[in-house]
């Protein structure tokens, strides 16, 4: 298995370029199900999670070319097999991503249910109720949802009563092949639900509305897309890690190949904590701080502060002055990385879902363990810091989601090194 050795009191510079969104690429090629003929994805970034979800594409008896060059070609036609088993979903929660599209498609689906990143329960009793509201007659046995829509999907009005990215993705991507209006109220907001949206309505799908409070879909009726050539968006999540890993080491570095509009709400945090940007079309430059200050913050929904830099900014914390207090409210078991960081000597405290975090803490080089995807790069900010070399295990967490993240790391001047 391998591992990260980090030598700590790192300086920064140079530039970083930002791979596609992992979180678009999922949806977008589980929407590959809706389409009639290949689709070449561009800016696709090639780790863990979208090997595997291709991977589970081509067992049920889809084409897929090699991620060459961070381009894909993706043809469905041939699907024959529609049970999607617990040996591969185990592996990634967005492997749920499938049920929409396969049940729209085909009328029938089976899908175990997912497996993934420990950070908290995360019920699939959501896509389960609108897929149900949508016509299917579904039956949970044996760790698979069980689900028919002999006559296929009708649209529906859809009420999330808790927002929900994936279940949003998958009520899209099954109303585009159902029959009448969906509505969708109270779905979520994300870049990378809008860019779901635009691709499917650039490709015959009318839909409006999304990126607000209310999403319109008139279905094609099981009629198959002309989707051909799809980009993804840049990972706002992977360019707000290395935007921190500039501010814990209050280096000078630039992101290139970003969305500025996407990152505000971290570009906002890190302009509290005292750092100076330059922001141009497509690059994001930060410039070191004389202090930095303390800070609050509690996790939201887009376009609010997102989940999945929380565990970053808590090890920007510790470099603060002050204390910082950051409060998760989306996902219950999102604070494991706070045993690991107080392992590196940082002060935390945790009484419910609010951590509060005592900053200047000279941190000092150990073993730790990543515990899911962004806990891993928060130990690799921390052990930016640290004194000596930390050792990161358990980084297949990491190779889910962020694509070669040691060689831009080594172009920034970490010493940084993988292990076997």
């Amino acid at each position: 298995m391998d591992y990260l050795v980090i030598k700590g009191n790192n300086k920064l510079k140079g530039s970083v370029k930002i791979s596609g969104a992992k979180n678009s690429a999922l949806p977008l090629i589980a929407a590959s199900i809706l389409a009639k003929k290949d689709i070449k994805f561009i800016n696709i970034p090639n780790i863990t999670d979208i090997r595997t979800l291709i991977k589970i594409l081509v067992m049920l008896g889809a084409y897929s070319s090699e991620i060459n060059g961070n381009e894909v070609v993706i043809n469905t036609n041939n699907i024959t097999n529609v049970k999607v088993i617990y040996d591969m979903v185990r592996k990634m929660r967005a492997s749920i991503l499938l049920l929409g599209p396969l049940l729209a498609r085909f009328g029938k689906c089976q899908v175990s249910l997912p497996g993934g990143c420990a950070i908290g329960a995360r019920p699939v009793d959501l896509h389960i109720k609108a897929m149900q509201k949508m016509g299917a007659k579904i039956d949970i046995k044996n760790g698979y949802i069980n689900a028919t829509a002999t006559n296929g999907l009708r649209g529906a009005h859809i009420v999330f009563d808790k927002i929900t990215v994936t279940g949003t993705e998958n009520v899209i991507m099954a109303a585009a092949l159902a029959k009448g209006k969906t509505i969708i109220t109270n779905p979520a907001k994300e870049p990378e639900i809008v860019q779901l949206c635009e691709v499917l309505r650039q490709n015959g799908v009318e839909i409006v509305g999304y990126g607000s409070d209310e999403i319109t879909i008139i279905g094609t009726d099981r009629e198959l897309l002309d989707i051909s050539n799809v980009s993804i968006i840049p990972d706002r999540i992977e360019a707000g890690t290395y935007l921190c890993a500039g501010a814990i080491t209050n280096s000078n570095i630039i992101v290139k190949g970003v969305i500025p509009k996407h990152l505000e709400s971290i570009i906002n945090k890190l302009s509290e904590i005292g750092f100076n940007f330059n922001i141009n079309k497509d690059s994001i430059e930060i410039l070191p701080s004389k202090e930095l200050k303390s800070f609050e913050l509690s996790t939201s929904e887009y376009p609010g502060f997102p989940t999945d830099m929380q565990a970053q900014f808590m090890a920007l914390a510790t470099q603060c002055n002050g204390v910082s207090i950051i409060e998760e409210k989306l996902f219950e078991n999102r604070f494991m990385h706070i045993n690991e960081l107080q392992r590196l000597g940082a002060s935390i405290s945790l009484l419910g879902s609010i951590a509060k975090i005592n900053g200047i803490t000279k941190l000092k080089a150990a073993d730790v363990m990543a515990t899911d995807l962004r806990a891993s790069s928060a130990l690799i900010l921390a052990g930016l810091v640290a004194d000596g070399e930390s050792v990161i295990h358990r980084i297949y967490h990491l190779d889910r989601g962020y694509e070669n993240i040691e060689q831009k790391l080594l172009n920034l001047g970490v010493n940084i090194r993988r292990e076997k």
